[in-house]
């Protein structure tokens, strides 16, 4: 896990790249990469690529970076890990490719060289990466199927400037300007929907796609696979197969813990009292010694929210050295303004990610497995159950969009009228599994954003963004509500907000987070069960991975991860809900202050 960075500038009147910009935007990104740090020019001084390392796999200095390939003269910088580079290193030597070290970055060298962007579908793992082929002057850019590992780039025609991060960015020539689907996406979300970002100049490359900078021009991003197509292909369990399709799931999920297990350094285990970390931990409890955190709030001792006495008996009962952190107000006091600084874009979600990492490197960890991604899966969000039954009781309004509007905006001009400014759009957005999605996630809805920002620029980003019609790109070609609702999941709420968190919260402790759930080969195993209910799949297969677990972790119901932010903004209430609205705002206005 690291930091990249580069600039190219691309177009035939070219002005050579300012050392001392790309050297900004790299050291912006120091905590992502604290072992190392490289720098390299082209002799003409057109492109330049940056690098900060993390060292997680090949500690030696073969595998620094920007690396190099002395038969190709190609360039490589990298930020994620491969999973299977030890196979697909393999199979280079047996075509009589030479490696040199142990490096998975060598590997993608070498791979692009012998194969071009057909190699992308071998790789297993979480990566953005950038190569110059020095005999082609051209850039060749690339980011993983989920969108794991961030990659954003700023392109002004001329010059194409790119970073692991926005704000790394922010240290060079970009257009600044307010961008106004960003602003209108994290108000309706609680994150910002890629490709946007808070800037008219970045974007995000998207998840499972590859770019081209050739001939004086860049290209158009070119997908080569994901999620969506996966979903598209998962078959049905038959009516009498399902514990035999229970223990395929097991199966596929113990490799895929294993093939995350794969450092040159020790792997620690995020573990909750929730089924998704307590299968990972169990499953991880076979290969070799088990380190697992976890934090607990203050404001939840010993109440319905606290996890920590749970997640203590599974770690005993796995043999783990386990550690519990205590947070409370203060420990957010103090933390408050350096959370905010390392938040790349503002999200609602991340604080627990956060303690959890800071928790983690005190330990001297560098890498650590989380559960993220296994409600996805598993279709254990209450959203599976709820879009589902909301669209059937209001498929009766289907037919009356126009009335269905015309009372949205009668109920919502009343303020306060309703519990929630959600009831009034359930007609409107109700009848269809994208609308109820979007009444289920956004943070504010559509007719609101003109009360939290310039009301100009809310129409602006909300035409731009094209919400319902985006949500049902993701579901076009899905067999079943619960697989479509499996995508959406993984497409919005995980892509944007989880895997985003991670990665910032984590490498602002130089913590490398792991996700076993987010996994192309896994996904690509699975199979729908339609003989269980939403609430029965993932306790199904976590019985069947870990039989051995306490009842009371695999018959708990589901709470979610709360964190207490409205007490901690609020120190005087009383309530224990977690006021993510209130939260919102504030972020809002420091993102935006300036």
């Amino acid at each position: 896990m690291c930091g990249l960075a580069g600039i190219y500038s691309y177009s035939e009147q070219f002005m050579p790249v300012d050392e001392a910009e790309l050297m900004r935007i790299r050291e912006h990104m120091v905590a992502r990469g604290p072992d190392g740090a490289g720098i390299w020019f082209s002799d003409d001084h057109r492109i330049g690529l940056a690098h900060r390392r993390l060292a997680i796999i090949e500690l030696s200095p073969a595998g620094a970076q920007p690396m190099y390939d002395p038969v190709t003269g190609n360039w490589i910088v990298f930020n994620g890990e491969i999973y299977n580079h030890v196979e697909l290193r393999t199979q280079l030597n047996l075509d009589g490719i030479a490696t040199c070290s142990h490096s998975d970055t060598e590997v993608l060298l070498k791979l692009y060289a012998q194969k071009g962007p057909a190699m992308l579908n071998l790789l297993r793992g979480m990566y953005a990466f950038a190569i110059w082929e020095a005999d082609k002057r051209e850039l060749f850019m690339a980011r993983d199927p989920f969108g794991i590992k961030p990659l954003y780039i700023a392109d002004d025609g001329k010059v194409l400037r790119f970073a692991s991060q926005v704000k790394a960015l922010l240290e060079g020539q970009v257009d600044t300007r307010p961008e106004p689907a960003g602003h209108a996406g994290f108000l309706l979300w609680g994150s910002v929907p890629e490709p946007y970002t808070l800037y008219r100049g970045i974007r995000a490359l998207l998840p499972g796609h590859w770019l081209r900078v050739a001939n004086g021009a860049v290209g158009q991003q070119v997908c080569f696979n994901s999620p969506t197509h996966l979903l598209r292909q998962t078959p049905v369990a038959e009516p009498d197969a399902t514990e035999q399709t229970l223990q395929h799931l097991a199966a596929a999920v113990n490799e895929s813990v294993s093939a995350h297990m794969v450092a040159d350094v020790p792997v620690g285990v995020f573990l909750s009292a929730g089924l998704d970390s307590t299968m990972l931990a169990a499953c991880a409890a076979g290969m070799g010694t088990l380190r697992t955190l976890t934090v607990g709030f203050e404001e939840y001792k010993d109440g319905i929210y606290d996890e920590a006495a749970l997640a203590g008996e599974v770690a005993k009962r796995l043999g783990a050295e386990h550690t519990l952190h205590r947070i409370c107000a203060a420990n957010f006091l103090a933390d408050r303004e350096a959370m905010l600084a390392a938040m790349d874009q503002p999200s609602i979600d991340g604080i627990n990610t956060w303690f959890v990492a800071k928790a983690a490197a005190k330990q001297g960890l560098k890498v650590a497995l989380s559960g993220i991604g296994g409600d996805e899966l598993f279709g254990s969000y209450p959203s599976f159950g709820q879009v589902p039954r909301l669209r059937k009781k209001l498929e009766m309004f289907a037919g009356t969009p126009v009335l269905n509007s015309l009372v949205r905006k009668g109920l919502s001009i009343i303020p306060g009228l309703l519990p929630s400014p959600k009831y009034a759009g359930l007609l409107e957005y109700g009848t269809t599994l994208e609308g109820g999605y979007l009444l289920r996630r956004a943070l504010f809805m559509p007719w609101e954003l003109s009360n939290l920002m310039d009301p100009e620029m809310a129409v602006e980003g909300l035409k731009e963004l094209d919400t319902l019609a985006a949500i049902k790109a993701n579901t076009d070609g899905i067999g079943s509500e619960r697989l479509k609702l499996s995508a959406l999941e993984m497409q919005w709420y995980m892509k944007n907000q989880l895997l985003r968190d991670a990665d910032w919260a984590g490498m602002a402790h130089s913590l490398e987070i792991r996700v076993p759930f987010v996994d192309m080969a896994l996904l690509g195993k699975l199979v729908e069960i339609p003989s269980l209910e939403y609430t029965q799949e993932k306790r199904m297969v976590a019985r069947t991975v870990a039989p051995n677990l306490p009842e009371a972790v695999l018959n708990r119901p589901k709470t979610g991860f709360s964190v207490p932010i409205h007490q901690w903004l609020n120190p005087d209430a009383s309530s224990t809900v977690s006021s993510h609205r209130e939260w919102a705002k504030i972020l809002y206005q420091s993102f935006t202050r300036n």
